[in-house]
């Protein structure tokens, strides 16, 4: 399994891994050993582009509940 799956499965399981990425989606993504490839993917918030880059069809990504890192507050 991709580490962005992976990592994809912890935001949706593990409220400190969804709090360090609303706060810092960079350091996150990095901590959790996701390639440029992969964080660009997941800032975007495109699935098809996630799924892609995670080499699995779009129907099987998990999607979290993270904040959008280009929302405005």
């Amino acid at each position: 399994m991709s580490k962005l799956v992976d990592y994809l499965n912890l935001l949706d399981t593990d409220a400190a891994a969804r709090e360090a990425y609303a706060n810092d989606p960079a350091a996150a993504m990095t901590a959790n050993g996701l390639n440029a490839a992969e964080q660009q993917a997941l800032l975007s918030g495109d699935k098809t582009a996630m799924a892609n880059v995670a080499g699995i069809d779009a129907t099987e990504l998990p999607v979290p509940q993270v904040p959008n890192v280009n929302d405005s507050y």
